[in-house]
């Protein structure tokens, strides 16, 4: 099935590992031209090498996209060596975990700046480009399941995920009369180079009791439905979410137990 993404021009932030590093080889093998960007100049450089030995078009560009200056600098040249963007990919974020009675105000404001500010900054950039290409555009955010479950310990990020989905609705009422829509992706649990070594076999076992599908995904299984909403295919999908979760939210049995038995 064509997606429509050849030639297209993509940003994914948080792009040199990880979820953000999938959805990256995912766009290129659809054809688009991505710019791989991260806090570390060599990740972002070490993917956008990786996507160059198949014949298509990448950049890496280091940059810290919480910082408005980091990501006018990103978008100049962006624009300056490309002519301009199609997608973005707001995939940047930091967990830490902390109870909320201990949590300090700078630990709360370095997630709510990585995982929120960061998508404000950049959807706002991006945003402002696409208008004046005028041929509209894609931007989805990648949330989390935390942005609807509790997490003890994780107020902070909760908080961020939670409000990049009701940030992302607003964006995407302003945005359609452009022809530009907005979309979050929630993961579920997921296999990356971080969460790998989480995943022990107690860890697992209380998952596959509370995951209908009994599977941790892989990273490029989330990038499958990224690239989806990021596609021509999706264009009459806006302000929506999509967990990719394996069943995990939408599951209400008891693990180990049934009523009626």
């Amino acid at each position: 099935m064509d997606l429509g993404l050849a030639g297209k021009t993509a940003i994914v932030t948080g792009g040199g590992s990880g979820i953000g590093k999938a959805i990256c080889f995912t766009l290129a093998n659809e054809g688009a031209q991505v710019v791989v960007a991260d806090l570390y100049k060599d990740r972002a450089e070490g993917v956008a090498h990786e996507i160059g030995k198949w014949g298509v078009k990448a950049m890496g560009i280091g940059g810290d996209v919480s910082s408005a200056s980091d990501v006018e600098r990103m978008m100049e040249t962006v624009v300056k060596e490309w002519g301009g963007v199609d997608v973005l990919v707001n995939n940047a974020g930091i967990i830490l975990q902390a109870q909320t009675v201990d949590m300090t105000e700078p630990q709360w404001n370095k997630i709510l700046t990585n995982n929120l500010t960061s998508c404000f900054l950049c959807s706002q950039a991006v945003a402002r480009q696409l208008i004046k290409q005028g041929r509209g555009g894609r931007i989805v955010n990648i949330s989390s399941i935390h942005a609807e479950l509790s997490e003890p310990s994780a107020s902070a990020y909760t908080a961020a995920k939670g409000g990049m989905e009701a940030f992302s609705r607003t964006l995407a009422t302003e945005l359609a009369p452009h022809k530009i829509t907005v979309n979050c992706v929630r993961p579920g649990a997921t296999y990356t180079e971080l969460t790998v070594p989480m995943y022990t076999e107690v860890v697992k076992k209380a998952l596959f009791m509370r995951i209908p599908l009994k599977e941790i995904a892989e990273a490029a299984w989330i990038a499958d439905g990224v690239v989806f909403l990021a596609s021509e295919r999706a264009r009459y999908i806006t302000g929506q979410i999509l967990a990719i979760d394996g069943g995990y939210l939408m599951d209400g049995s008891l693990p180990g137990a049934e009523y009626w038995k």
